[in-house]
């Protein structure tokens, strides 16, 4: 049963790159990013639409080349995240994550017995269909390299901070920029970029606080290496789609001269 490299680099304090993929549905384009440099991708479930059996063919892929995938789904509950970790998703990436009591039902769900009550399955993709390790050895393992992050998206979200943050099960606390400054009144104002940047400055103290991994969304170096320098070890630049519109309305702009 393999393990989880994106949980091994971040408990090595490594830091790991990786990219949004929302159009994207040829799981053989893994090895096209892993040569690129990227150290994970992360599938939009919520914001775009890939089918489970796509998600599930990018897993499959993404184990064999140890290339990490996570997954945002739709909405982070029971099926849903019983589904992603029994397709051989480790690494799921919760939105709207807005009370402890949501906090701790996402902990349940993605962990076997004693840490909680994900729903028992025989062999799947989720263990590499091997089953020769006894039985709570097995579940042990599989619960050590579940990483979960969850998305602060609301006022609501960040008046439970610390409550959430101290919850054993979750790995890493991130934003989502967009929603949370709709949520605050601050979306398309001046005021937008420094409030998002002291939110973004309360989840990195938090992180460090109860000794969790802080990500960030980066739309550029720039940003990346601002956020890095702070301590944050999972930076996502862009997208898959921003980086091919942006590569080629560049080049056309100067062919086209």
């Amino acid at each position: 049963m393999k393990a989880n490299p994106l949980k091994a680099g971040v408990e090595r304090g490594e830091l790991q790159i990786g990219t949004w993929v929302n159009m994207t549905r040829n799981p053989a384009s893994l090895t096209m990013f892993k040569q690129a440099g990227l150290d994970f991708i992360r599938l939009d479930m919520e914001h775009s639409s890939p089918s489970i059996e796509t998600v599930a063919n990018f897993a499959a892929m993404g184990r064999a080349l140890d290339m990490p995938v996570m997954v945002r789904p739709p909405e982070a509950n029971r099926e849903w995240i019983t589904r992603l970790l029994d397709i051989g998703i480790y690494n799921i990436h919760c939105p709207q994550v807005d009370t402890p009591e949501h906090a701790a039902e996402i902990v349940a769900a993605s962990r076997y017995t004693p840490r909680g009550s994900r729903g028992m399955a025989g062999a799947t993709p989720g263990n590499d269909f091997d089953l020769s390790m006894p039985v709570m050895d097995r579940l042990k393992f599989a619960n050590d390299q579940v990483f979960i992050t969850v998305m602060f998206e609301s006022a609501q979200a960040f008046e439970h901070i610390d409550e959430i943050a101290s919850m054993d099960g979750i790995d890493a606390l991130t934003l989502g920029p967009q929603d949370l400054a709709q949520d605050l009144g601050v979306f398309g104002t001046t005021e937008m970029n420094s409030v998002l940047d002291e939110k973004r400055t309360q989840i990195v103290e938090a992180s460090n606080k109860y000794g969790k991994t802080c990500a960030m969304l980066v739309s550029s170096a720039e940003q990346a290496r601002q956020w890095r320098d702070a301590g944050v070890l999972l930076v996502n630049y862009s997208t898959e789609v921003s980086v091919l519109m942006e590569g080629y309305a560049s080049a056309l702009s100067e062919i086209r001269g």
